[in-house]
């Protein structure tokens, strides 16, 4: 049984920004918080990276880290390097510092020169998507952890190499490249993670919380109860719901309920669909109480949010 695609099904990615940093020691830059989760995958010299109230962290070459969050945050060939903010880096050579098309720059001294490949996974309502906000706010796997899957370092590094060119079909191709990214560097995090972390993948430490997490991935448009769900997976309601609550930090049905909102997100944007369309494929029967906990999920009513999208 694949659990994490089942899991991962309904993150859709709209997109990837891609870019090529050459950079000189001393060189470091701040760079504030986005819309999006970032990557960044280095080759020559080692760098540092403070994620908000993270310690510092030592990334090699061939490391990867990944900003599920889109925090603010501080690169820097070493500790102590003066800062500049990333859009002055962007002015220096040109270029927006909110690209839509894949950037290369070059900053920094005439010292150790790294080779920074980097992205941005574009996510629809990221700062809203529970299983992005039940990860760290940093992910550091090891060059030799990458060795795990080791298509991924070469596979990234001529993607990002070939989308500079912004050839036909580029955006297409980068959407689906950045899913399998996503995928690939969870699959390994997965692996490494110690048990008792309080985030989303925790609930594959139990195999009775994975399969109740499987069971409203599968089914999104059942409606699900706690004792439904405690009964599919052998366990009393109350022992149930706190180890829910203890391993993913939220409730099962808060948790459900978020779930259905990020596929109705995606569906009103990408299908063709009636509301009441949207609202059945994700368990509502009535339009009015799903344009409700839409409207609480998001801060708008479905209508109000597809027209904003259409508008875009």
């Amino acid at each position: 049984m694949d659990s994490l695609s089942d899991i991962l099904s309904g993150l859709r990615s709209d997109g990837i920004i891609t870019g090529r940093f050459t950079l000189g020691a001393p060189w470091g830059f701040t760079k504030n918080a986005i819309d999006g989760v970032p990557f960044r995958i280095a080759s020559g010299g080692s760098y540092w990276i403070n994620v908000q109230d993270c310690p510092p962290m030592h990334i090699k070459s061939g490391d990867l880290v990944m900003l599920p969050h889109g925090n603010r945050h501080i690169m820097q060939s070493d500790l102590g390097v003066p800062l500049i903010p990333f859009d002055s880096i962007c002015d220096e050579n040109g270029l927006s510092s909110e690209p839509v098309r894949p950037i290369a720059l070059r900053s920094g001294g005439s010292g150790e020169m790294t080779d920074l490949y980097t992205g941005i996974i574009l996510f629809r309502e990221s700062k809203k998507n529970k299983l992005l906000s039940m990860l760290p706010p940093i992910i550091h796997i090891h060059a030799e952890e990458i060795n795990i899957s080791p298509w991924l370092t070469s596979s990234l590094k001529l993607f990002i190499e070939e989308s500079m060119a912004c050839k036909e079909g580029w955006r297409f191709q980068a959407a689906r490249i950045a899913e399998i990214l996503f995928a690939a560097v969870m699959r390994i995090h997965l692996q490494k993670k110690p048990k008792g972390s309080q985030e989303w993948l925790s609930g594959f430490n139990d195999t009775r919380i994975a399969q109740s997490l499987l069971l409203m991935h599968k089914m999104p448009q059942h409606e699900w109860t706690i004792p439904e769900l405690a009964s599919e997976v052998g366990m009393s309601r109350s022992r149930f719901t706190c180890l829910f609550q203890q391993l993913l930090g939220i409730s099962p049905i808060s948790y459900l309920t978020s779930y259905r909102m990020t596929l109705a997100a995606n569906q009103l944007t990408s299908e063709k669909c009636r509301i009441i369309d949207v609202a059945e494929k994700v368990g509502y029967s009535s339009e009015k109480c799903f344009s409700r906990a839409f409207r609480k999920w998001s801060g708008i009513t479905p209508r109000a949010y597809l027209q904003k999208h259409l508008n875009a």
